[in-house]
C-alpha cells in the first residue's frame, strides 16, 4: 500500500470514530468509540494527566474527537490515541506546568 492509500484509509478510519466513554485509570487511559474499538494507552504518555490527582482526572469534558481536563489543561485528541503516541510536550513547556502548578498547590 503506497502512502497516499493509507492516508486515505487513516482519515476514513478517522471520519468514523467517535468517542462514546472515557475512564482514567492510576495507569491507563481508556477510551471506548462508537464503533466498538476500545483504545488503552498508559497514562504515563500523558504527564499532566499522570501527575494530576485521581479528582482531577476524572474531571473532564468528552467531545466526539476529544477530551479535555480544565483543571489540567489538558486536551487529547483522538487523532493522537489512534495514532498509538504521546503527546509530545516539550520538556520545557511540561516544566513550565509543573512549575505553576506546584504554586497553586502551595
Amino acid at each position: 500500500m503506497n502512502i497516499a492509500m493509507e492516508l486515505e484509509l487513516i482519515k476514513l478510519k478517522l471520519a468514523q470514530a467517535e468517542i462514546t466513554q472515557v475512564e482514567v485509570t492510576d495507569d491507563a487511559l481508556i477510551v471506548d468509540l462508537a464503533d466498538g474499538r476500545i483504545i488503552s494507552t498508559p497514562i504515563l504518555w500523558f504527564p499532566r494527566l499522570a501527575h494530576g490527582t485521581c479528582e482531577e482526572r476524572s474531571h473532564f469534558e468528552a467531545f466526539r474527537d476529544s477530551i479535555h481536563w480544565p483543571d489540567l489543561d489538558e486536551d487529547i485528541g483522538l487523532p493522537t490515541l489512534l495514532l498509538g503516541r504521546g503527546l509530545g510536550e516539550t520538556p520545557q513547556s511540561f516544566q513550565r506546568w509543573l512549575e505553576r502548578r506546584q504554586k497553586v498547590h502551595h
